[in-house]
């Protein structure tokens, strides 16, 4: 997300290289699993082994131009090897932004333990509202805890790099699976903290509005998302359901809600003499929200996402665009996503060292070559 924007991202691994790129089929040209280059566009890559005093100096001297440190290792990893924010690295570079992000942060009684985006989903409460009776508490089928993790971690280093532009002081950024998954639950906590009723399985129902939920059509399903009572007396109007709208189990929100059951049979009864595109057609004209129900190749295949660019190719590499747009500095891909050790030359000479002392770092497995 930063180096989309402009920002030259140098991305350290350590000598085993980093975990995503095995995690395939399927896998690149070069061997590196797709998911690996879903993350790592624009970066450049190096491999230190900070395990070593050799690979900590080596970062330092990286550290000393450097606007912002990210890492996600364990806490205490930082500590054990000499380079703590506040003992070691803000005395040294008072102008540094030293973002953590971890599973649970560093104290309390999770703190410090390993986490993953999957079980966080299941300790935060995300999936026993996620699913349908018959298929109970269900993962979701994307990474959303780590996905918006990375997004919570980018706006404190904005945020943080807003605060340094009118002091010139860096400070240290935490964001954990932990606090951003329970951040998730939107209603679901709010309607729990002020009804003391537990959140259950409603498929892809809400909570709180109906009609809201996925229906069948002659050929697929559409979503169809009705948020108030306007769009309610729209919708009917369109499918040929006035009768509806004068039915006092469905006046407003909150009884539509107590009757959703029999509300959807009526609607899908009319939907099963529609084709998906054009029961979307007719009822987004009128105003109405809905939507297919897309695979993942007919959603980058709209004509829509084409235009706004949400899919790039170039150089071999495919990937997904860029989800915000400036109007002065637009952001744009940046360079397919690096190989192992693939830059650590011209990172290194960046940085002064010369060529004696990285055949040094090299020779003693500090340092590994890039991968050919």
């Amino acid at each position: 997300m930063l180096s989309d924007h402009g920002a030259d991202v140098i991305k350290i691994e350590p000598p085993t290289g980093d975990e995503t790129r095995t995690l395939g089929p399927p896998f690149n040209d070069d061997g590196d699993a797709a998911y690996f280059t879903a993350v790592n566009r624009g970066k450049r890559a190096m491999a230190l082994n900070l395990a070593h005093p050799e690979g900590r100096e080596a970062l330092l001297r990286l550290l000393e131009d450097a606007d912002v440190l990210v890492e996600n290792f364990i806490p205490g990893t930082m500590q054990r090897w000499g380079l703590d924010f506040e003992d070691e690295l803000k005395p040294r570079f008072p102008g540094l932004i030293y973002c953590s992000i971890s599973g649970f942060g560093a104290d309390g009684p999770l703190g410090g333990l390993p986490g993953y985006d999957a079980v966080l989903q299941a300790m935060c409460g995300l999936m026993s509202v996620n699913g349908d009776p018959a298929s109970g508490p269900t993962r979701m089928g994307i990474p959303i805890v780590d996905h918006l993790t990375g997004y919570t971690a980018l706006t404190g280093i904005l945020l943080a790099l807003h605060h340094r532009d009118r002091t010139g002081l860096g400070q240290r950024v935490e964001a954990t699976l932990f606090d951003t998954a329970l951040s998730l639950l939107v209603p679901h906590g709010a309607n729990w903290m002020h009804s003391d009723q537990v959140p259950g399985l409603l498929g892809s129902a809400h909570p709180n509005i109906a009609p809201y939920d996925k229906f069948q059509c002659k050929d697929g399903q559409v979503f169809l998302g009705i948020l108030n009572d306007r769009q309610f007396a729209k919708f009917c109007a369109v499918m040929d359901l006035q009768g509806l709208v004068g039915d006092p189990r469905f006046a407003t929100n909150a009884v539509r809600l107590q009757h959703r059951d029999e509300l959807r049979r009526q609607i899908e009864v009319v939907l099963q003499g529609w084709k998906r595109e054009s029961v979307c057609s007719a009822l987004m004209r009128s105003g109405v929200p809905v939507g297919p129900v897309h695979t993942v190749p007919e959603a980058f295949a709209q004509a829509h996402a084409v235009h706004r660019g949400m899919s790039v190719s170039t150089d071999g590499y495919r990937g997904i665009g860029v989800p915000v747009q400036l109007s002065r500095t637009p952001g744009r891909p940046g360079r397919a996503p690096p190989r192992f050790g693939q830059h650590a030359q011209e990172v290194l000479d960046e940085a002064g060292f010369d060529q004696g002392q990285i055949n040094h770092l090299r020779a003693i497995d500090i340092c590994p070559e890039a991968v050919p």
